[in-house]
């Protein structure tokens, strides 16, 4: 007699396309449905690919046939192919729904920062959240986090992520010696941007929040090309230095097919701490232009204030610390408008970012990331 019970054992032994889980382990049987010796199943897998699709098929009806099930309906969910992404249907973790970058055009522009607190904010609203810190020379997440003495649990041949502030973290900070220092060829980055995606036993995951290292480089190209990046998010500061390198970051993710969610402008005005007002000494608002270029939205303008580089330093980010401060609000909202440019990118299927073709502002040289085409 066939069982609910019974196709769940039978479903557990399909094994996921590429890795060493089942369909049942990574939770993508959603709905197993019996009456008799008929039999509904509904599996909703995050690859788009229609191999993989194809394979799943055939096994699910294979494992049904030894059961003796005489009718069988199933249903295959699948996300909306897009229009073109940035790893081809590939995805080596495919247990996580949405992969945002989060990168910079050069260093010191506070992408770290803005990336943890971005993290955070996301987890406050309610989302299942990973933070990745990818930026394998100056992995700064640990601090910033309050994890720096923290060392993961190793489970087999996995590693646990850590758990801070309600948000999964995984750094080179935590798997290496405080303080060693790491003279890495490309290929060596390129394996461990891969093996921290492939062999971190992360949850089934909203969005994993990935700070890369500054530039456009090996790492970015890495993780192109090993997850379709729902979103890139760009963090610069005023400076026309920094915009230049930015327009650099933004000209990458239009290469790599990654939709741009938009550019957090940091170090945006100057919240004193004495009266509270806020005043431009570096400039604000100057990414304006550069976002218009590249058809992006300015997700937000975060001032400097002490209460950010005491929280970073102390392992508190002042949007979990300090909710209620100017910079905390800020982010918060930048948070909320990165995830509805992520609902909106699921409900269309991609952003065909060939559309939007920026004009180089003068003075800046074109990315050469050798485009992945």
């Amino acid at each position: 007699m066939v069982t609910e019970a019974l196709v769940r054992e039978k479903l557990s032994e399909v094994i996921y396309p590429g890795f060493t889980k089942s369909i049942v382990d990574f939770g993508f049987v959603k709905e197993i449905g019996v009456s008799g010796d008929s039999v509904k199943i509904v599996v909703d897998i995050s690859s788009s690919a229609p191999e993989v699709k194809e394979q799943l098929h055939d096994e699910i009806v294979k494992k049904m046939q030894l059961i003796k099930v005489a009718n069988l309906d199933l249903e295959i969910k699948t996300p909306k192919l897009p229009k073109e992404s940035s790893s081809k249907g590939k995805n080596i973790a495919p247990h996580i729904k949405n992969f945002v970058m989060v990168s910079s055009g050069k260093g010191g522009v506070g992408k770290s920062t803005t990336t943890t607190n971005l993290a955070i904010a996301l987890a406050m609203q309610g989302k299942k959240v990973g933070l990745l810190d990818a930026d394998i020379y100056g992995p700064n997440i640990p601090r910033m986090m309050g994890i720096e003495e923290e060392q993961p649990e190793v489970v087999g041949n996995k590693v646990k992520p850590l758990l801070s502030h309600g948000v999964e973290v995984i750094s080179m900070g935590n798997l290496m010696e405080p303080g060693q220092s790491l003279i890495w060829r490309g290929s060596m980055i390129m394996k461990a941007i891969t093996q921290l995606l492939q062999d971190i036993l992360w949850s089934e995951l909203d969005l994993l929040v990935i700070d890369m290292p500054p530039g456009t480089g090996d790492a970015q190209l890495t993780l192109a090309q090993s997850v379709p990046v729902t979103a890139g998010v760009c963090v610069t500061t005023p400076q026309k230095v920094a915009l230049d390198d930015t327009a650099r970051s933004l000209d990458m993710f239009k290469k790599l097919h990654i939709p741009i969610a938009g550019i957090v402008e940091n170090m945006s005005g100057f919240i004193c701490p004495d009266n509270g007002k806020e005043y431009d000494i570096f400039g604000k608002g100057t990414t304006k232009p550069l976002a218009e270029t590249f058809g992006c939205d300015i997700l937000g303008e975060i001032p400097i204030e002490p209460a950010i580089r005491e929280g970073g330093d102390k392992g508190k980010p002042i949007v979990f610390h300090e909710p209620d401060s100017v910079t905390a609000k800020r982010y918060l909202e930048s948070a909320d408008k990165l995830w509805k440019f992520i609902e909106k990118i699921n409900e269309e299927g991609g952003v065909d970012n060939e559309a939007i073709q920026p004009t180089t502002p003068p003075g800046v040289s074109a990315c050469s990331t050798g485009g992945h085409h």
